[in-house]
């Protein structure tokens, strides 16, 4: 998608590793939100580092300019700062010349950003990544920025020499060059501390730029001599070695190169920022050891690369393989035949993978915040609730989803199955104590479920069978103070936490879906496994609690919560004494008789994991356009809304729960019952197409990109509590559920089922390859793009009768029963092709 003009303006593209930090590229061009430290730090600026380019004519002349756009940030000052009054940070370069016009392609997970002025003699263009490669997740996760800046000249002998600044963000700085073999670098390092202590860090930027151009250190002086000193030697030609022999404050240096360039021709300069901060700690709940010190470990990263200059290296020497495996996921993720709103969502929302709301612990366990906040992380444990929603890991980087569930299991369940739905670091000091959260857990049961079928056999199921027994046990056990199913009835009521940070009592089609689909996966891998007795028992439950759940929750319009909220017993019972509304006599915080967005969530998981019908069907047809016409606003002018606003005036969206006119409204409801959150919209238009209201299902997805459009807010930062929100990753189920895609991995069995009719195109992806399902008039085609996939038989959708199967190459041979193949298990590693009669 292109931005320009006032669309740059709140762009912040993140450029970093799974779980290394980012640094933010603006709408400009500028390097902004550097948050390479082990935590957020939003808003931050590492003065005076920036891309330069000067343009030295035959005769002698010469022009020079900031590779950045207009700077349009609080052109006063910032409050934040105390400099409010005294204009920009001059450290932005924005006053010195730069660029009139900028063009933003953010087709994540590239940036390409193309320069033009009418008085600068070439177009400059800008692409800047981190390596995005399906199922390697050690090369997505290298702590650097890459950029690529190509010099497409318009006039003839013209000498474009491109350099690169950074300061050196430390308190004492120790600027050293530290390149080799064509490599131009210079590693920052924290003066005075060891790589092993808390608080050390180092920075490296180099360069295979052609010529190459080195200045360890600007000159150092007061006032703006540093600065001054560097423009005059850039723009004279004249940027020569410094070098100091004593550490000082914030030194930044300079690297680069030159060539000569012939009209409509162009050159290619290649740059590399690494960061290295190996010592992570717990700040937001501190935990130290017997002499008071914090427990550090090491970032994953920091693990793999000695230092800043190990990972630089490795970026530049595989900068180009690392390129091309990262265009070819954009190239499949973006040349989808889907709607362009939904690329964009799916797209921009799998930035959050690319920032500090992720980290990799020290043996490469993945963990996450649900968000962040402007200088640390927003709830913190990878939250079994709002990760649930998150359907991005599990398909590109199951590898990493897996070491989730495999903390889940280790350290935060008991012997009973009661899971904390938070994991505190560091790993091992402790399961939380607040109470099991019911949608979590109940999640959690669903992606066991999901995890297996996308493993290629059923060991990973046999090891953790025991524990995921527990969790759907729990429901009904006596050591389960929340009583949530202690009949054994197949319905979840009792007192029961959930993601909207509340209790509810009785039973809600919300939670009562989870834990009904939850039941359904259980019984399946009770069944694979040969535990009959778990099988049987837990289909008898889960029998019981669809027909209760047909009688009792469906109003006639959509699905409610069974709840009187004039019985004050519910509170007193569960030690709730706060949730008694002592004036107006009634419960608060419960959804009751409201149309919630999320009363058929757990028929969103079922649909995309595979679990079949979890409500009865014609209730759900009927919910489902209800919900839509409740809940869906075209426009938020007119529509109070007390919470957190995220949605205002002309902007559209779907509000968490509506009360029609027709029904009581508590006078103090679900929390957030107003505002409008785009995990929860994505989950609510997702299952909507995949239940075939594709055109309302759209119209919630365009409504949400409207609102991050650049202009307004940052298409890469979707919010809810704190930036880049987990919960956005929802929208990556939109590809599954548009393609129809179903998985089998055990049993070597892919299927599809796009929803449209025509020619059809989208990226499919599972635990050992992905690449592309093509449909048209003659043919269906798998392409693998990268891994391998070993596969006994596919379905696809009106196939019709094929008279082909090719594999790699090599005709197979098959049987056909309907819209499925069957053949010997064969791995493919290129392409597999089914030919069929037109």
């Amino acid at each position: 998608m292109l931005y320009q003009n006032e669309y740059l303006n709140e762009i912040s593209f993140p450029l970093g590793g799974i779980g290394t930090g980012s640094i933010g590229l603006a709408g400009n061009g500028s390097l902004i939100d550097w948050e390479i430290f082990n935590r957020p730090n939003k808003g931050s600026i590492n003065p005076y580092s920036f891309f330069a380019v000067r343009a030295e004519f035959p005769d002698g002349t010469s022009k020079t300019k900031i590779l950045h756009g207009d700077h349009k940030d609080q052109l006063t000052g910032r409050y934040s700062t105390g400099g409010f009054g005294f204009g920009p940070h001059a450290g932005t370069m924005c006053g010195f010349p730069h660029f009139r016009h900028v063009a933003f392609d953010g087709s994540f997970p590239i940036a390409t950003l193309t320069f033009t002025d009418e008085d600068f003699p070439a177009d400059v263009i800008l692409t800047a990544f981190n390596p995005f490669i399906p199922g390697n997740a050690d090369d997505s996760g290298i702590p650097a920025a890459f950029f690529d800046i190509r010099v497409q000249s318009r006039l003839n002998d013209v000498h474009y020499t491109v350099v690169c600044s950074v300061r050196n963000p430390f308190d004492r700085s120790e600027n050293t060059e530290s390149g080799k073999d064509g490599v131009t670098a210079v590693t920052l390092k924290y003066a005075g501390k060891h790589a092993s202590e808390k608080g050390y860090g180092d920075l490296t930027v180099a360069t295979t730029a052609p010529h190459p151009i080195v200045q360890q250190y600007w000159y150092r002086g007061g006032w703006k001599d540093p600065v001054a000193t560097f423009w005059h030697e850039l723009t004279t030609g004249d940027l020569h070695p410094r070098t100091y022999e004593k550490p000082y404050k914030n030194d930044v240096c300079t690297v680069g190169g030159s060539e000569t360039v012939h009209a409509g021709a162009s050159a290619a300069f290649s740059f590399v920022l690494s960061w290295n901060v190996p010592n992570d700690y717990n700040y937001w709940s501190p935990y130290t050891d017997e002499n008071g010190n914090d427990v550090l470990w090491k970032p994953y990263y920091a693990t793999k690369f000695a230092d800043s200059r190990a990972s630089a290296l490795y970026a530049l020497e595989n900068g180009a393989e690392l390129y091309r495996k990262t265009a070819a996921f954009r190239d499949s993720l973006h040349g989808s035949t889907l709607d362009p709103a939904v690329i964009d969502a799916v797209s921009s929302t799998l930035s959050v993978l690319k920032t500090p709301t992720v980290l990799r612990l020290e043996d490469g366990t993945f963990y996450g915040w649900e968000g962040l906040r402007q200088d640390g992380g927003s709830c913190e444990g990878t939250c079994t609730h709002v990760w649930s929603y998150a359907y991005a890991l599990c398909f590109l980087f199951p590898d990493l989803e897996r070491s989730i569930r495999e903390t889940e299991f280790r350290y935060d369940t008991d012997a009973d199955g009661n899971m904390c739905f938070r994991t505190k670091l560091p790993l091992g000091r402790g399961k939380g104590d607040f109470r099991a959260c019911a949608d979590g857990q109940m999640a959690s049961v669903i992606k066991s479920y999901r995890e297996w079928k996308l493993c290629e056999n059923d060991e990973w199921l046999k090891e953790n069978w025991h524990v995921i027994k527990s969790l759907i046990d729990y429901a009904w056990s006596d050591k389960n103070p929340d009583e949530w199913d202690l009949d054994r009835d197949g319905v979840l009521e009792g007192r029961q936490h959930h993601t909207l940070d509340m209790e509810m009592f009785g039973p809600s089609a919300w939670l009562e879906g989870m834990y009904l689909a939850a039941l359904e996966a259980a019984k399946r891998m009770a069944t694979a496994l040969g535990d009959t007795a778990s099988a049987a028992y837990y289909g008898e439950i889960l029998k019981k609690g669809k027909a209760w759940t047909k009688e009792n929750l469906f109003n006639g319009e959509y699905f409610i919560h069974k709840v009187d909220i004039r019985d004050r017993s519910y509170a007193e019972h569960f030690d709730c004494p706060n949730y008694w509304n002592e004036e107006k006599s009634e419960l608060k915080y419960q959804i009751a008789e409201g149309c919630s967005i999320d009363q058929l969530l757990g028929q969103w998981h079922a649909n995309i994991v595979g679990l079949g019908d979890i409500f009865d069907k014609e209730q759900k047809k009927t919910a489902l356009a209800n919900m839509f016409r409740y809940i869906f606003k075209p426009s938020m002018r007119d529509f109070p809304n007390a919470w957190r606003v995220f949605a205002l005036e002309d902007e559209g969206g779907a509000v968490m729960c509506a009360y029609p006119e027709t029904v009581n409204r508590p006078i103090i409801p679900i929390p957030y019952s107003d505002e409008c959150m785009t995990g929860f919209e994505y989950a609510f238009a997702g299952l909507l197409i995949s239940e075939g209201l594709v055109d309302e299902g759209l119209t919630v997805v365009r409504a949400i990109r409207d609102r991050y459009d650049g202009k307004k807010r940052n298409p890469w930062n979707e919010i809810e509590c704190g930036s880049n929100y987990a919960r956005a990753m929802a929208s990556f189920a939109l590809l599954p559920i548009f393609s129809g895609f179903s998985f089998d991995l055990p049993r070597g069995y892919l299927g599809f089922a796009p929803i449209t009719e025509g020619d059809f195109r989208c990226l499919w992806s599972v635990g050992s390859a992905w690449g592309d399902m093509i449909r048209t008039q003659d043919c269906f085609t798998l392409t693998v793009n990268g891994g391998a996939a070993a596969l006994s038989s596919v379905r696809l959708k009106s196939l019709g009768t094929a008279e082909a199967l090719v594999i790699d190459g090599k005709q197979i041979a098959f049987t056909q029963d309907g819209d499925m193949l069957r053949f010997e298990k064969t791995t493919v590693t290129e392409k597999l092709t089914v030919v069929r009669r037109v």
